[in-house]
């Protein structure tokens, strides 16, 4: 890191055992993103009248070229927060994960989420439990039963506007989830 990790704490007295926790986690923190330009890290002892033992909160800001990313775990989520080592672990390893994602996306590795298909079916076979979506280009896209979400596969009818989404099966293009549209989606 071109900065030293900055560690607050909030609402309780320094442990510097805490600390070398803290800074142990923020030094692996670089085998997965070696450019990291400051780490700071928040923990602090929760507000509120709790039957047992304190609640900690903990977040981890990073800065990185382009960007920061910053991430903390609630004591409302997890219980297991009592114990101010979980809370920090819990919050590095969600960092981290952010941390991974930059850096793959950094290096072009990142899935593009495509926007969904969109047509309208022109079969149904009930009985066989598939369809077929006609899209606006005339390409037929099998779907099966099963990929319709939101809706009763029985209650569709043909001439249906539906959005879904594409992948190549054994037999040519088929829909891995089919929506109908609603009014808040584009018609196209």
């Amino acid at each position: 890191m071109t900065e030293p990790v900055q560690i607050v704490f909030r609402d309780f007295e320094h442990s510097d055992a805490v600390e070398a926790d803290i800074r142990g986690h923020a030094e692996k923190l670089e085998q997965f993103y070696p450019d990291i330009m400051s780490c700071r890290v928040v923990v602090e002892r929760a507000h509120g009248h709790h039957h047992k033992g304190n609640l900690y909160h903990a977040r981890v800001d990073l800065r990185v070229p382009g960007g920061e990313l910053i991430a903390s775990r609630q004591p409302a989520e997890h219980h297991a927060h009592e114990d101010i080592y979980v809370a920090v672990r819990d919050a590095f390893d969600a960092v981290r994960r952010r941390l991974e994602d930059f850096a793959r996306q950094e290096r072009g590795k990142v899935k593009r989420h495509e926007i969904p298909g969109h047509g309208r079916i022109v079969e149904l076979y009930p009985g066989m439990d598939y369809g077929r979506i006609e899209t606006p280009d005339g390409r037929s896209v099998y779907f099966h039963r099963n990929s319709v979400l939101d809706t009763d596969f029985d209650g569709l009818e043909v001439g249906t506007r539906v959005r879904f989404a594409e992948e190549m099966g054994e037999r040519g293009p088929q829909a891995t989830t089919v929506r109908v549209e609603g009014k808040h989606h584009a018609v196209g």
